[in-house]
């Protein structure tokens, strides 16, 4: 277990009381200190954080990041963004965090505020993987805990700490509604802190049941892993509603407000089956084709850095990178394409100009690309970036269509088998 360790006051009682019970419970435990460089006296926590650790015979790694402050999302967002990264590159079980009841408490008034909807009156959760293999976990052990009781525990204890001087500006909402609103909420209201902490754990609750029902929605739309327009149409708006956040979620795009989610159900509920669709979330966009819904991430999509008058040269290479993937080139006996057809000649790999068209299997006739694209489903945006082997001006080989018959290979002639091997 690993505690992330600012060196104020929370953290240093939580890293003090785990280092007490680490020999009766048998656990190893560590601390990371994440060195934001934000605060002048960043490097004097670093020292602090350090000295503490030696002192309870705790291992130490102190982390420095680069805070994105030009990413839109404000200073503190880009800090937390790139402190949990932190945390998830680190070999360990678990991430011990210091939140208490009170931090609780002003998450949820905060989300509440901003109209954040039910998942952010769940507030923080106690617990939660941070890493998409689900390892490290983290966990939050103070966060029934009241402010008081750590206040108690540090001053029994005799703990130092540092004092991060941003906690007492008033510009950050946070400060403001530690300071000010919160303590005038419990002289009206005694329990507030707790009613709100009860609050979030009901709505995590409520969270919990709404995400079981859009997953077994999407099971149910979505049979080959897409959702299908005329299964979303038949669900009550609010359900569908619902299902778009768990995708949109899945993603990892950040959830729209009401307004622009609205929109993108209206859309959806009018486009035909064949209409040009798109809609941009910035790092993936939504496409339709076929009447699925398609999520592409964006260095696939209208974004992506590559020239669709890219030509790669082909002289017997075994492999040729191309955006998106590469091509493997395997040599064969009797398949493929015959060596001895391309021997001699300029071949390259380019993307599909318009109007070509290739016959894969001699008692089929001659079609064009768009034809054979449109037999398999592929989508258009797909067909436009996909490699074709060239030779000269002829067509040879298309990835999912096969090797031109003007091409072929002969039986127990030697040739070429070409393999498309995109990213996953």
């Amino acid at each position: 277990m690993a505690v992330g360790l600012s060196g104020g006051r929370d953290s240093v009682a939580l890293l003090h009381a785990l280092a007490q019970l680490r020999d009766e419970f048998r656990f190893d435990l560590s601390a990371l200190h994440v060195h934001h460089g934000l605060n002048p006296g960043a490097d004097r926590w670093a020292e602090f954080c350090a000295r503490l650790c030696d002192s309870l015979a705790v291992p130490f790694r102190c982390t420095r990041v680069v805070v994105d402050r030009a990413g839109g999302q404000g200073v503190e967002a880009a800090a937390r963004i790139a402190r949990y990264a932190a945390y998830a590159a680190l070999d360990v079980d678990w991430i011990a965090l210091a939140h208490h009841r009170g931090d609780q408490a002003e998450t949820v008034l905060h989300n509440l505020l901003r109209g954040a909807g039910l998942r952010g009156l769940s507030g923080m959760p106690g617990e939660r993987a941070i890493a998409p293999a689900g390892r490290p976990r983290l966990v939050r052990p103070l966060l029934g805990v009241p402010r008081a009781l750590i206040e108690d525990y540090v001053r029994e204890q005799a703990l130092e700490w540092v004092e991060d001087q941003s906690n007492l500006d008033d510009g950050y909402t946070r400060n403001w509604l530690r300071k000010e609103i919160l303590p005038a909420l419990a002289r009206k209201f005694p329990a507030a802190e707790s009613a709100l902490t009860r609050t979030a754990a009901l709505a995590a609750e409520a969270e919990a049941l709404l995400d079981a029902l859009a997953r077994a929605d999407f099971a149910a739309a979505a049979p080959a892993g897409r959702l299908r327009l005329d299964a979303v149409r038949r669900l009550d708006p609010p359900r569908a509603r619902n299902l778009l956040r768990l995708v949109l979620r899945e993603a990892g795009v950040a959830m729209p407000d009401a307004a622009r989610l609205a929109e993108l159900q209206r859309q959806l509920g009018e486009i035909g089956r064949d209409t040009r669709f798109e809609f941009d979330f910035g790092c993936v966009e939504l496409r339709c084709h076929a009447g699925e819904l398609h999520v592409i991430e964006r260095e696939a999509g209208r974004g992506a850095a590559w020239d669709g008058d890219l030509r790669v040269p082909w002289a017997g290479e075994p492999h040729l990178e191309w955006p998106g993937g590469q091509v493997l080139f395997e040599s064969a006996i009797g398949c493929g394409f015959s060596a001895d057809r391309v021997s001699g000649r300029a071949c390259h790999l380019a993307a599909r100009r318009g109007g070509e068209s290739i016959q894969p299997d001699p008692r089929r006739p001659r079609r064009s690309l768009k034809h054979w694209y449109q037999e398999l489903g592929v989508p258009p945006w797909e067909r436009a970036a996909r490699p074709i082997l060239w030779c000269g001006d002829a067509v040879v080989w298309v990835p999912g269509i096969g090797v031109d018959v003007g091409f072929a290979c002969e039986p127990g002639q030697p040739g070429c088998l070409p393999k498309w091997m995109p990213v996953e």
